[in-house]
């Protein structure tokens, strides 16, 4: 990904992720969950206090070029479930969420958890299983009398190995 940059998220990154977080869901879900699922799953771009917690209490990195958003996930290290994985719909398939990703799974593997889970979307199920999350139980979401469908899904690190030359 040239000129793509990791880095970790800042409060002041809140309300562009939001917008980001908005439109991901509005356009980069369309192809899995109909408007009225999309509509209830993301009714505006989240705003307030509780919003900047969430970004900033877990580990968020943001996926920045030429000074401008294009994906961001959160990893709580301390009980290793990634809460948040969206990229702008026009950085879908250019490698902005395996790079995110790589990031927190190496940050969980030195943080020594042995495993990682999530609540997935049908979009963002299709991109852990083809990292070796399989699914825990699938379900249906209830948010603002819709029900959306996704799966629990984990993923087993192991323990870190370290090997002799």
């Amino acid at each position: 990904m040239n000129g793509l940059i990791i880095r970790p998220c800042r409060v002041t990154d809140a309300p562009e992720l939001a917008a980001l977080y908005h439109r991901a869901v509005r356009e980069g879900a369309a192809g899995h969950y109909d408007p009225e699922q999309r509509a209830a799953w993301s009714p505006a771009p989240p705003s307030g206090e509780e919003w900047r917690r969430r970004l900033v209490e877990a580990q968020t990195v943001v996926a920045e070029r030429a000074e401008r958003l294009l994906g961001f996930m959160t990893l709580d290290a301390g009980t290793g479930w990634i809460d948040f994985a969206y990229v702008a719909p026009e950085a879908m398939g250019q490698g902005v969420a395996e790079t995110l990703y790589a990031v927190l799974e190496g940050r969980a593997r030195a943080a020594g958890l042995t495993r990682l889970e999530t609540g997935a979307s049908l979009l963002a199920e299709r991109f852990f299983g083809r990292r070796g999350w399989r699914v825990v139980e699938r379900r249906a979401v209830a948010l603002n009398g819709q029900h959306l469908p996704n799966a629990i899904m984990s993923k087993d690190l192991g323990p870190g190995l370290c090997h002799a030359a």
